[in-house]
């Protein structure tokens, strides 16, 4: 079977990825080693298949800083939560798998969303269903449904912010829609 030739300048992200990788695993950023990164991240981008990682073409500044912030505030609350539980609740805490099913489909979206999700304590992304856009997450401290819940709709505010910064405009749309359809909602309650 032949493959389609994939041009550079689409597998460009895949391939600078590779060489920051190759640099960190070394711990080399001489440029000697960045080139020798860059002939082997070419040849394993194009002698193995990878599926092209396809990018909205769009980041948004302004998004991305309150997110970072969000993030951060986040990871230190998180551990202390967890080092809390692990002296109070120790062995006796209960811990469960909860399925979160994602807006977008987009690989780039959920790979992004999985990520931030399993470098905040307390939760760690076990599966993902590509077919279904379907995180399954074990989190600690679920006692009840209302527990899951809680961690599904934090799991839905950590894409949508992801959605606003580097998301598709059709991503964005469905998000916007979402959000307008939640307001109508509350305004009629």
């Amino acid at each position: 079977m032949i493959r389609q030739r994939i041009p550079l300048i689409t597998e460009l992200p895949l391939v600078i990825w590779l060489v920051i990788v190759w640099g960190a695993l070394w711990q080399d950023f001489s440029p000697g080693n960045l080139l020798f990164g860059a002939i082997i991240a070419y040849v394993v981008a194009n002698v193995f298949y990878l599926p092209p990682v396809e990018l909205s073409g769009r980041f948004n500044v302004l998004w991305a800083v309150p997110f970072t912030v969000r993030f951060l505030f986040k990871l230190v609350t998180a551990s202390a939560e967890v080092f809390w539980l692990g002296l109070s609740k120790g062995p006796r805490l209960r811990n469960a798998v909860v399925a979160v099913q994602l807006r977008s489909s987009s690989d780039f979206l959920v790979t992004a969303t999985g990520h931030a999700l399993s470098l905040i304590p307390g939760s760690l992304v076990l599966e993902v269903d590509r077919s279904t856009s379907t995180l399954y997450l074990h989190c600690l401290n679920i006692n009840s449904d209302d527990d899951a819940d809680t961690i599904r709709r934090d799991v839905r505010a950590t894409e949508a912010w992801l959605i606003r910064i580097l998301g598709t405009k059709e991503d964005l749309a469905l998000l916007r829609a979402e959000d307008r359809f939640a307001r109508e909602r509350e305004a009629r309650s």
